[in-house]
């Protein structure tokens, strides 16, 4: 038996890191500091992050941004078995990991577009990432149309316990989007993602179960590590609105998110945030995020109910199948409040309290198997 997964944080995910960094605008240099403390209930997967982020101008036309990222990972995760005869709660594995990541990125300021250009590197015990993105803002209409073209891939090794060479993983992913500025108080943005990942694409941790038949009438549980498509193209379209209002010193951030991919999983989003202004450099911003998704194709409580006979050692051809939660039908939410105090021109603090609850919805799968999770995150940015 398996026992201990790790949590994969990939390139993508530490760059996505900067978004939850206040941006302040035209700093010819910045410093800036980021702690997160992830923590679900029960006693599961807890991930305590530290980052840091420094920014410079470089001339009047260029802008260098590099990032450094360290986790500590540790608790306990499903296994993907189900639970006992007579029991509602189902198998943990332990984990616990250390990841240490850093981006780097530059960007080139032309008459009327901003060219970035980015890489990253991301390492736990048993997983390194190497990515890179190539972004370009390109102004219109008086600077009332911003058109955003980005590509980005990643080159992972993926070490298996059943392999003694790391196995590989592969993705690429383009971007389409415009932001238009509706009046002095709004802006709309639509964008357009097309993804592709290849080769191993299962998680070397994540078990299924089936009762094997060894004699008649006599059944023998064994478990079998998962198989994946090793193949997956996803679409994502988002639409996100922008819009001030003065008169109440506040501002609504609202965005709605479709994601299909070849997996059989299709979500939705919805993310709102308010952001009021207090006085004091003092800004309060509560935030609700809503998700729905369906269970991929392949994904099976147990194997019992199936014609599916998995294989120690799957080959080319053999049916796909997965117990891990993440890939059922579910709903997700994910409330925040969310502080940040302009304390002087060259200090800003932030602070953020956040409660994710996932729900499964197929009535099969029990709720043991997923999270709920409280997260706390301080960060403060110096800037000159």
């Amino acid at each position: 038996m398996i026992t201990s997964r790790k949590i994969r944080f990939t390139f993508p995910s530490v760059a996505a890191l900067a978004l939850f960094t206040p941006r302040l605008i035209h700093a010819e240099s910045s410093v800036a500091y980021k702690y997160a403390d992830y923590r679900e209930s029960g006693g599961r997967v807890t991930v305590g992050t530290q980052s840091a982020l420094l920014a410079s101008d470089l001339g009047t036309d260029w802008h260098a941004k590099v990032s450094g990222t360290l986790d500590a990972i540790a608790g306990a995760t499903p296994t993907g078995q189900p639970a006992p005869a007579g029991s509602t709660e189902v198998p943990l594995s332990t984990l616990h990991d250390r990841r240490k990541a850093w981006t780097a990125d530059v960007a080139r300021q032309f008459s009327r577009v901003n060219l970035a250009l980015g890489f990253g590197n991301s390492r736990e015990s048993d997983y390194v990432s190497n990515g890179w993105s190539l972004n370009a803002l390109t102004d219109f209409n008086r600077k009332n149309t911003t058109l955003l073209t980005g590509v980005a891939g990643t080159d992972d090794d993926v070490k298996v316990f059943t392999q003694t060479e790391p196995a590989k993983k592969r993705s690429n992913d383009v971007i389409v989007g415009v932001t238009q500025l509706l009046d002095r108080r709004t802006t709309a943005t639509l964008n357009f993602t097309w993804g592709r990942s290849s080769g191993y694409l299962s998680d070397p941790y994540k078990v299924v179960q089936k009762d094997i038949e060894v004699l008649p009438e006599l059944f023998l549980t064994q478990t079998f590590g998962e198989n994946r498509p090793t193949e997956r193209t996803k679409g994502i379209a988002l639409l996100a609105l922008n819009r001030s209002y003065p008169e109440m010193r506040g501002a609504l951030d609202a965005s709605y998110r479709y994601y299909r991919d070849t997996f059989g999983t299709a979500a939705h989003s919805l993310d709102f945030a308010w952001l009021q202004r207090l006085g004091g450099g003092l800004i309060v911003a509560p935030g609700v995020r809503l998700y729905r998704q369906s269970a991929a194709d392949f994904y099976h409580y147990d194997l019992n109910d199936t014609a599916i006979t998995p294989r120690y050692f799957p080959r080319e051809g053999d049916p796909n199948y997965s117990s891990d939660y993440r890939l059922s039908a579910m709903t997700t939410s994910n409330l925040a409040l969310k502080l940040i105090w302009t304390a002087a021109p060259w200090l800003q603090l932030d602070a953020a309290l956040e409660h994710y609850v996932m729900n499964g919805r197929d009535g099969v799968t029990p709720q043991s198997a997923y999270a709920r999770a409280t997260t706390f995150t301080f960060g403060a940015r110096l800037t000159r």
